[in-house]
C-alpha cells in the first residue's frame, strides 16, 4: 500500500514539475474575435474537433449538434476550430463560417476563429493536443478535418477519434456517460 501511494504522489509531482499543461492555460479567440478563455470549461468533458464547411465530413457538423444538445446538461460541451489545413476546405472568413454553421446546422456549441492545426503555424492548443511531450499523453497528428479530442473535466487529454468517425461512435458516446 505504502508503494501504491509513492508511486502515485511521485508521478503526481513529475507531472508538476515538468510543468505539464491543460486545456485550462490556453485562451483563444471565438468565432466573433473575442477572447475565450479555455478554464470555463473547468469541470466538462470537452469535445474538440476541427471543423471544415467544404470537406466531405462536414454533415458531421449536424451529429456534433446533436450530441451537444444531448449532453450538455451533464457537463459536456463540443469545442469546434475551423482550419484551412486540408485542401482548402475552409477557406471562409470567420463571419462566413459562423454564417454557414448557424443557417446550415444551427450550431450553438461554441466555435472558435479559424486556426492552423498541424504545420509549422499549428495554433498552441493544437500543439497541446497533439504531442506527447505538451500533454504528457498520446502524439496525435491531425490527419484530416473533424478529427476529435476528449479531454476530461480537469482539462487533461484522455484520446482522440479519428475524422471518419461519427460523433455518436461508441468511444465517444461511452466516454461521455462513465462517471469519471
Amino acid at each position: 500500500m505504502k508503494q501504491i501511494i509513492f508511486t502515485f504522489l511521485f508521478s503526481l509531482l513529475s507531472v508538476t514539475m515538468l510543468g505539464q499543461k491543460s486545456l485550462y492555460d490556453f485562451q483563444v479567440k471565438d468565432i466573433d474575435g473575442n477572447d475565450f478563455d479555455l478554464s470555463s470549461l473547468k469541470g466538462k468533458k470537452v469535445l474538440v474537433v476541427n471543423v471544415a464547411s467544404k470537406c466531405g465530413l462536414t454533415p458531421q457538423y449536424e451529429k456534433l449538434q446533436q450530441l451537444y444538445e444531448k449532453y450538455k446538461d451533464d457537463n459536456f460541451v463540443v469545442v469546434g476550430f475551423p482550419a484551412n489545413n486540408f485542401n482548402g476546405q475552409e477557406p471562409g472568413t470567420n463571419e462566413e463560417i459562423k454564417t454557414f454553421c448557424t443557417l446550415k446546422y444551427d450550431v450553438t456549441f461554441p466555435i472558435m476563429s479559424k486556426i492552423d492545426v498541424k504545420g509549422e503555424d499549428k495554433a498552441p492548443v493544437y500543439k497541446w493536443l497533439t504531442e506527447k511531450s505538451e500533454n504528457g499523453k498520446i502524439d496525435a497528428e491531425v490527419q484530416w478535418n473533424f478529427q476529435k479530442f476528449l479531454v476530461d473535466e480537469n482539462g487533461q487529454l484522455v484520446d482522440f477519434v479519428a475524422p471518419r468517425e461519427d460523433p455518436f461512435c461508441d468511444k465517444i458516446v461511452n466516454w461521455i456517460e462513465s462517471a469519471e
